[in-house]
């Protein structure tokens, strides 16, 4: 099972974000699960290097760069999701589906 991590603001949108994809992409067959956190959880959640991929929500963007450099010590790759693919309805969660599997 791959895991995937979105980092945004509060990590309640997110969680139901997370938990849509999550359904989604396990309903296409593949094995991928998504959590989500905190900005101010995130860069401790990428030094426990327990996921596979990490995702900054569009609101959490100006923190990437912090978040990048926790990431590449970890060796895993972290992507801006774009706001097309924030939102917790289908189209959203099938573009946060494509985010997550060419990435991870």
């Amino acid at each position: 099972m791959k895991k995937a991590l979105i980092i945004c603001a509060g990590g309640m949108s997110s969680s139901l974000i997370a938990k849509k994809t999550t359904d989604y992409l396990q309903s296409q067959g593949q094995e991928i699960e998504l959590d989500a956190t905190s900005q101010a959880q995130g860069a401790k959640m990428i030094e426990k290097d327990a996921f596979d991929l990490y995702l900054v929500s569009p609101q959490t963007k100006m923190y990437f760069n912090s978040l990048e450099k926790a990431a590449n010590k970890t060796g895993k790759p972290i992507v801006n999701i774009p706001p097309q693919a924030y939102v917790p309805i289908l189209i959203g969660i099938e573009k946060m589906a494509k985010l997550v599997e060419d990435n991870i």
